[in-house]
This record gives C-alpha cells, structure tokens and sequence, in this order.
C-alpha cells in the first residue's frame, strides 16, 4: 500500500495535482482557492487550460498539462466535483491512476479545507491504487508510484484523519483480497486461518466451530450447505468488547466460499465468479478487525458461516428437511438458495445467545436486486424506519449505497412449507423481498431491530470505477465502520 505523507513545504518540482470544481452553468471550471505554494504564473497556466480544454470539473475527470524543463514538470488538472468528499475520493482514485508511472504525486489542497475531503481523498488514492495479488505474483509487479505528498498548512490537524482513513481503506482491502482469492486456495478452513492471523494483536477475541462442534451445537443449516464438500464448515465468531460500550451489535455475513450450485447446479457463466459468494463474510470481519484498531466504543459480535456448496452423493437435496440452531426447520426448494440456510443459523444463534442490541446481516444473496438497483447500489430491508435510515445514511456517506426495499407482508404466505415451518426459497413472489422475510423469521424479539443488506451486485465490478478497482469491492466495510462510528 502506497505512502500518503502530509507537507507544510512539499517539494513542487516534479508532478502536481490540482483540484478543478464542477462547471458553471456557462461550462466554465475553476480551479478551487485559495491553493498554497505554488507561483501565480503557474497557477494562471492552469487555469489558462481550464479555459481551452473544456474540463467539466466532474469528480475523477482529470486533464494533464506537461511543461517539460520547468518545474512543475508536470500538472494534473483533477475534478473534484462540488468538492464534497465523495468528489476528493474519486479524485484520489484518479491521482493514483494517473501518476501511477511516477515515484510521487504532489497534490494541493484548499487551505481551509476540511477533515473530510483529506478523508475522501487519502481513501480514494487508497482504494484506487488496489491491485489483488496472488501469493505467488512476481515481487516488484505492479506501479512504481510509492507516495502521494498533501500540502497542508497543518499537518497535526490532519493525522487524526488520516490514520483513521488508513484503518478503514486497510480494512477495505482486506476484504477485497479475501473475497478475490481464487476458490482453490480459500476453503472455510482457510478463511478461518486467514482472519485469524489479520485479527492477531488487535484485542479480539476469536472463536473457530468446527465440523464436530456445529453438529453437538445444532447448526443444521451451515452443515447442510457445506455437506456436499470435502472441505468442511465453519462458524468464525469474533467478539470486540470495549470496557466502555453502551451497545451491542452482532453482525452477519454470509461466507460460501464457492457456490456451485449444488444439485441445483448453476450454468457455467454463473459460476465463474462464485468465489465472491462470500463478500459478506469478508466484510463483517474485516469491520471487526478495524472496530478493534480505531478502538469504537461499541461492543461487537462478528458471525461468520462458512461453507462450500458443492455437488456430491453427500449433497443436501431440493425437497429436504434442515433443522436450523433452536429447532426450526426449513423445507428446501432449491439448493442455489443456499446462503439464507447458513445465515439463518447465524441469526438464530445471535438472537437466544448474545442477546444483542441489534443484528446486521451482509450477503450476497440474491441476483434478484441488481435488477432493480443496477450494479452500484445494495437492497436494504428493516421493519425499523430509524435503523434503516441511519444505515442508509452512512453508506452513502462513505461512499457507497443501498436502498430500502419493501418487506411485503403479503408474501409472508409464500413461505408455509406442508412439511416443515418454512420454505427456504419460495418459487412465487419477489427473489430479494421473500429471502429478507425467511431471514426475518429467525430474529425473534429483534425483529424490529434487524437489517438485511442483499449486496451481491455491488461486490463485484469488472472495470476500475472511481475508488473501485476491477474485482471484488469491498462494499459494506466502509458503510459498517460509518454507522459504527455514530454516537
């Protein structure tokens, strides 16, 4: 992961980055003031290109001014839209790409500029930056650039930030480098192993179910899912309890770290990227470990069910029976719907165990929601108007973004199983909307203190998109760790 160094007096003689506000109605951009250090005639070139280039000023959009044999020997003209702290990460991803052949970027940023948009752009250029790596890559691939300098008039001022911003993107990646891995390394074993090591010395407490455990437990459902395997399950819980916590809060996220199908196998295509069925799992430990390091006074409880749905003679089966932790049993209709099983348990346990606030669950659960809400934006649902809107409201305001969705009372109906209490997967109604309401049916007294995030279109992106990078996004680190921080 690249430098970010803060500088009261940068060296300006090799590559500068400048920030350009959205257009006017004319169509006309302007570089944001007042910026420090640099000579007026360089900043009248810069805004002399503004005038011919026709840069709109939109978020990431940059523009490049060589001056060979003058120092600066190089500008970068980048959008930072209405300079909210969105536009500066998109800005930071946009610096980081296009200085990547450098060995450093210096980047001017308004003198009275706040907390939030060195926030926006340390984890633009962060995030940006990201490439996955498997464990056997060549040493010294990748971009030579190795720090972005910021200009600042106070550098203590902005530490705090930026530290902090370094705990998240952290965590970020972490999460996209878990959920990138190819399936033939990553098993739930492996997982287990890996968030393990990345939890060591953070405070955390860890503990690891096995195959044996989850049986005498009563874990059917992550059982079931994960009998079809050679590898077997497993059930991560990890626990940050901070002395001075006023509340609990668990969260879920799926972990099906290859998903063929099962009996009820996938086509080839949608299989390829199955290794990315357990984003979830890989967001929700990834937000513990940072909850830990950034030290939020919040208690939390991190739930992981990890399995690999596979087709075998061992393989659950459309039309059988599972009996969930606490007893209720689920008729199977279709083994593809495999993650609300694992999830179920998960959340059963949450409720009669841990005795929590309030429950989040992460997954990439359906491909039901990308129809309505396309590939940037998750489906959220909660019989809780105020938790679904705080929810909301931190996604968007780290970047990334969910919308609130129904729970249609009329399709609680769909659910009534002849031979068990529920369908799994009703073949009526809504895909998204029916998955929430059989999740629902599991968190008991916190039933209005529960949100579903169904995030499987936005876990993925197949090309560089502002602070995304082509593979696995990451999506819900930076929206947990948002809300999380809120009194």
């Amino acid at each position: 992961m690249l430098a970010i160094r803060l500088a009261v007096d940068p060296d300006l003689s090799g590559v500068v980055a400048l920030p350009v506000g959205a257009a006017d109605d004319d169509g006309r951009a302007a570089l944001l003031a007042p910026l420090p250090g640099l000579p007026d005639d360089v900043l009248a070139e810069a805004a002399a290109l503004l005038g011919q280039v026709e840069h709109s000023g939109a978020p990431g959009v940059v523009h490049q001014l060589p001056r060979p044999l003058r120092t600066p020997y190089r500008l970068l003209l980048v959008g930072v839209g209405d300079g909210g702290e969105s536009g500066w990460r998109a800005a930071g991803a946009a610096i980081a790409r296009s200085a990547a052949s450098e060995t450093y970027v210096t980047t001017l940023i308004p003198v009275d500029a706040s907390v939030a948009v060195l926030r926006g752009l340390a984890e633009g250029v962060w995030l940006g930056s990201y490439r996955f790596r498997t464990a056997d890559a060549p040493a010294g691939d990748g971009d030579p650039l190795a720090e972005v300098v910021v200009a600042v008039a106070d550098a203590d001022r902005f530490r705090p930030t930026l530290d902090a911003a370094r705990i998240v993107t952290e965590a970020t990646r972490l999460a996209r480098d878990l959920t990138n891995t190819p399936s033939s390394v990553k098993n739930p074993a492996w997982f287990a192993d890996q968030v393990t090591a990345a939890a060591a010395g953070t405070g955390l407490g860890i503990t690891v179910r096995e195959p044996d455990q989850l049986a005498a437990e009563g874990f059917g459902g992550i059982l079931a899912v994960g009998g079809g395997s050679a590898n077997g399950a497993r059930l991560v819980e990890i626990e940050w309890r901070p002395a001075e916590a006023t509340r609990h809060v668990v969260l879920v996220g799926k972990g099906i770290t290859f998903d063929t199908g099962g009996v009820s196998i996938k086509p080839r295509e949608a299989m390829k990227l199955m290794r990315k069925d357990m984003g979830g799992a890989a967001a929700v430990v990834a937000t513990a470990i940072a909850a830990a390091r950034l030290e939020l006074p919040v208690r939390v409880t991190v739930l992981a069910p990890l399995a690999e749905n596979m087709v075998s003679g061992s393989a659950f089966r459309p039309g059988d029976v599972i009996s969930h932790y606490g007893g209720t049993t689920s008729e199977t209709t279709n083994s593809d719907a495999e993650g609300r099983l694992v999830l179920a348990d998960a959340i059963a346990y949450a409720v009669d165990r841990l005795a929590p606030d309030l429950i989040i669950d992460l997954a990439t659960l359906t491909g039901a929601n990308a129809v309505a809400l396309g590939k940037r934006t998750a489906a959220l649902y909660s019989d809780s108007d105020e938790l679904a809107e705080s929810v909301v409201d931190a996604a968007a305001e780290a970047g990334e973004f969910a919308w609130r969705m129904p729970l249609v009372s009329d399709y609680v109906e769909y659910l009534g199983s002849e031979i068990a209490d529920y369908f799994s997967a009703p073949e009526r109604g809504a895909g998204s909307v029916t998955a929430a309401l059989y999740l629902r049916e599991f968190t008991g007294d916190l039933r209005d203190r529960w949100v579903h995030i169904d995030m499987s279109a936005p876990s993925w992106v197949d090309s560089d998109d502002r602070e995304l990078s082509k593979g696995a996004t990451g999506w819900g680190v930076r929206t947990l760790l948002r809300w999380l921080s809120r009194p």
